[in-house]
């Protein structure tokens, strides 16, 4: 006989008081029966009711949302934005917090993952257990900094803008995006119409006037002519390949930081928030120390950022090796530091790639992996060439701290953290991990 399927829960209420954060935008909570509801648009403290969203009965955890307040904490805040809130955008994870009391949540979700996964407390870590906010970020309670220099927005059947609503493909109709930087809002895409298109990504350049837009066409839709209010130069998404193809304008946009400028991609990487590309890079530096004539590795390197930095650093007598999976932004790194002939740019995955080098050997590693994290296997290659120094950037504390674990197997453990905001009103917070191989001197 077949089992008969388990009630849906989607739709019920429960009243709950609000634990603690957790990893994802959300604070946990227990219904009365012990089931545990993951609660989003609620602050630990809090007794709310909470509206399931997804979840049947005999779940592990069910998710929902605060849809009334019924004890508000004191960090609660009314939305600044007019389109947050219970079923309606997802982009956003914090708005109805205040923005110290963000960095004190995400600060407590890294100190729970470094905890639980790695068994390292902030101490053992060392990091003072402050998240720091980007240079200009500070601001009054109530308001958003405006920030993102990379918007994809959504496109619905009637050809409106929006954005995503939280875990659903459904389109959020927007006006306005508060986080966008205003490089992003001034080319207008907000205030047209879009038809026969899925998404429109905006980038807008830090440190050169250059914007673009990455169109996808709906499937079978035909391009428009595109009139925005600065000028911009287009692309398009292939409906057959998937590959980004130039309409009109560069193919790329100029990036600068590091006093260099960087030649990016269409698609290619670069962090969204405008001080993040400096700020990591020093940062990294600072904990490194690199010195003249040192070996250095630049992991997942994207189009050559850590890697310009360090070959300033180590000198002609010194070498970097970057290694990065993406065709387009590996020539973007190739011809962004074809100045520097002590740097050399590998196109592969690292943990093909890096075995093949030969290499037995280097002073100094950074690695900026994917949001999944470097894993077991990359961690353990990388200290078998017993470097001085690794630098890890890590977007996602959960991958951040199983890679921890595996440092420490490997006989590496972290002398130095710092963990930076550069994702402000979401759950994402970006950290920079300093390891020296246990038992040095810090």
């Amino acid at each position: 006989m077949q089992a008969e399927p388990k009630k849906s829960l989607v739709g019920e209420e429960y009243e709950v008081e609000v634990g603690p954060v957790a990893h994802g935008g959300h604070c946990i909570a227990r219904t009365d029966e012990g089931q545990v509801l993951f609660v989003r648009h609620a602050l630990p403290g809090e007794r709310v009711t909470a509206r399931v969203t997804d979840g049947e009965e005999g779940a592990r955890f069910l998710r929902a949302d605060a849809v009334r307040i019924l004890t508000a904490s004191k960090d609660r805040v009314e939305a600044p934005c007019p389109f947050s809130g219970p079923g309606r955008c997802g982009g956003c994870d914090w708005q109805h917090a205040a923005p110290g009391a963000q960095r004190r949540l995400k600060s407590s979700v890294i100190a729970e993952q470094l905890q639980r996964l790695a068994g390292l407390s902030p101490e053992d870590a060392g990091w003072d257990g402050t998240v720091e906010p980007a240079p200009g970020d500070k601001v009054a309670k109530g308001e958003v900094p405006a920030w993102r220099t990379r918007v994809q927005y959504a496109i619905d059947a009637e050809g409106h803008v929006g954005l995503r609503k939280h875990r659903s493909h459904d389109v959020e109709p927007i006006t306005h995006c508060m986080i966008a930087a205003p490089g992003v809002s001034e080319l207008g895409v907000e205030k047209r119409d879009w038809p026969q298109i899925a998404t429109v990504e905006a980038i807008a350049a830090t440190g050169s006037h250059d914007r673009q837009v990455i169109l996808t066409p709906s499937p079978g839709g035909r391009l428009p002519i595109v009139e925005l209010d600065k000028p911009v130069s287009v692309m398009r998404v292939g409906e057959k390949d998937g590959g980004v193809h130039r309409v009109h304008g560069r193919p790329f946009v100029r990036e600068r930081a590091a006093d260099r400028t960087w030649r990016v991609g269409s698609g290619g990487f670069w962090q969204v928030h405008p001080k993040a590309a400096d700020l990591l890079v020093e940062a990294v530096m600072q904990g490194l120390m690199p010195k003249k004539g040192d070996m250095a590795l630049d992991l997942y390197c994207g189009v050559g950022l850590f890697a310009g930095a360090l070959a300033e650093r180590v000198g002609d007598k010194g070498a970097v090796l970057g290694i990065e999976s993406g065709k387009r932004a590996v020539e973007d790194a190739r011809h962004n530091l074809a100045d520097l002939d002590r740097v050399r740019i590998e196109h592969g995955k690292v943990e093909s790639i890096l075995p093949r080098t030969g290499i037995t050997d280097v002073d100094l590693v950074v690695l900026d992996p994917p949001r999944a994290g470097a894993g077991k296997q990359t961690v353990h290659h990388l200290a078998s060439l017993t470097p001085r120094r690794i630098a890890y950037v890590a977007c996602d504390p959960a991958a951040l701290a199983r890679d921890l674990k595996y440092f420490a197997e490997v006989g590496y453990a972290p002398r130095r953290m710092r963990a930076f905001d550069l994702f402000p009103v979401t759950h994402h917070v970006e950290c920079v991990v300093i390891l020296e191989r246990a038992g040095k001197g810090a």
